[in-house]
């Protein structure tokens, strides 16, 4: 059987064994694509059905979340954890807090995750959990019960050694902190390595909170690098305003781009004079409000609640929003308007049509794998610092931040080159992820 056929053979059985679950079968097919150079190559990944325990979660946990409102009304939420692959360390990744929670989602990230956090080069495992709780219009008291219970069930499953969960969408400082507030309660013990995304003040790190929206944007430079340029004098578009995109157009900016586009789910703002960070950033993180208010404080920009924001003309596109939201037509209208640079801030936001689309332009694209790898690099950071009871100054960890988006790009470029594919970030990201997590696998036999 050849090499195509055993591939094919193998993602048709985890289609089967996973119905109903498109993002997890798209996320599979993606890397799938990557591997027949590598297995044509090196066979040897096929024995031992490496593969196909890959392409299956260690465990998989799904609990009741059940909490009581203002109102004294009893909900019932389900909860999530899916502890994907442990070969390189503990399992790493965020909880989300959206209505589109489901498992198949939870899969897909956990998955994506594996090879995300391979490429960090750190000693971080690849996992995902979270729930289809929605903390929108919800009171903080809400929130804190929710969040209570729902590290009720959840506390069994983690640990500093085990699973070290950290934020995600619906998810922020405010939310781990209750949920490592009731952690410490139940397990009587202050374990600050179990959760990541932490306050200053209680064993979190510096850069944390900015941490994936600035990796995007060190990824996009070293793209522009790569080409002989830079991002001085560079327009971008940044699809979302919650923490990655706030940051990203923070870094952007101080990089030398020009950001003059963002969104949320009620729309987006367009600013030809380039997006205020300060102004954006009352708005989204003190406020809590929507982004169409922007424009009650800034003269220069227009609110546009229809249409996309892939229409707005631009150099560089980061999609930073959610899953699948930059599909094949989005993409051909950023090509024609000029586009050279893409890089995913969000997990799988760019449709398989996108992506082809995009290649046939020859158009830089960086996946989210490599390119918002930052956030669980820090977090991966924060883990050493709290190992080691220690805290570093902010300019110290964003150059460590730095160094590891620089590492990621070049080892994205040269494993592309290495298998025949140069200068496609999507092949390198995922044959270098795989081949880390491969190898440790057959180091550690059949488990």
């Amino acid at each position: 059987m050849s090499t195509s056929d055993r591939i094919a053979e193998i993602y048709e059985q985890v289609k089967a064994r996973n119905a109903g679950e498109p993002e997890f079968h798209q996320a599979a097919a993606e890397v799938f694509e990557s591997l027949h150079v590598v297995l044509d190559r090196h066979p040897v990944y096929f024995e031992s059905g490496l593969i196909e325990r890959l392409c299956e979660p260690e465990r998989q946990i799904i609990f009741r979340v059940p909490w009581i409102d203002d109102n004294g009304n009893v909900h019932v939420n389900r909860g999530f954890r899916v502890q994907y692959n442990s070969v390189l360390g503990p399992y790493k990744g965020g909880l989300r807090f959206h209505p589109s929670v489901n498992l198949g989602i939870v899969k897909f990230l956990g998955f994506e995750q594996i090879f995300k956090n391979a490429l960090t080069g750190l000693p971080i495992g690849g996992g995902k959990g979270g729930s289809d709780f929605d903390p929108k219009g919800r009171s903080e008291q809400e929130i804190m019960r929710f969040c209570q219970s729902f590290m009720t069930e959840l506390h069994r499953h983690v640990g500093e050694y085990t699973d070290v969960p950290a934020g995600d969408i619906g998810v922020g400082g405010r939310e781990i902190g209750y949920l490592f507030g009731q952690y410490k309660r139940l397990t009587n013990s202050y374990e600050s390595g179990v959760l990541t995304g932490k306050g200053l003040t209680w064993g979190g790190s510096q850069v944390r909170k900015e941490a994936t929206g600035y990796g995007v944007a060190y990824f996009v430079a070293e793209m522009a690098k790569a080409h002989g340029g830079s991002l001085e004098g560079r327009t971008a578009v940044v699809s979302g305003s919650g923490n990655v995109a706030i940051y990203a157009i923070e870094k952007i900016h101080q990089l030398g781009g020009k950001v003059v586009a963002c969104s949320d789910s009620s729309g987006y703002i367009y600013d030809k004079d380039g997006i205020d960070f300060d102004v954006l950033r009352e708005i989204k993180e003190v406020r809590r409000a929507r982004i169409c208010e922007y424009v009650e404080e800034r003269t220069s920009a227009e609110f546009h609640a229809e249409g996309s924001i892939w229409n707005v003309p631009c150099e560089i596109a980061l999609p930073c929003a959610t899953q699948n939201e930059l599909d094949e037509h989005s993409a051909k209208t950023l090509v024609a308007n000029g586009v050279k640079v893409v890089a995913e801030g969000a997990n799988m936001p760019t449709t398989p049509g996108g992506i082809a689309v995009f290649r046939e332009a020859g158009v830089g694209f960086a996946p989210g794998k490599a390119a918002n790898a930052g956030g669980v690099a820090t977090s991966a950071l924060e883990m050493q610092q709290n190992a080691s009871r220690d805290s570093w100054h902010f300019d110290y960890t964003d150059e460590r931040l730095a160094g590891i988006m620089r590492d990621i790009h070049e080892r994205c470029v040269v494993t592309a080159a290495e298998y025949g594919k140069p200068g496609d970030y999507v092949h390198g990201a995922n044959i270098a992820g795989f081949v880390k997590v491969a190898d440790a696998m057959f180091a550690l036999g059949v488990i």
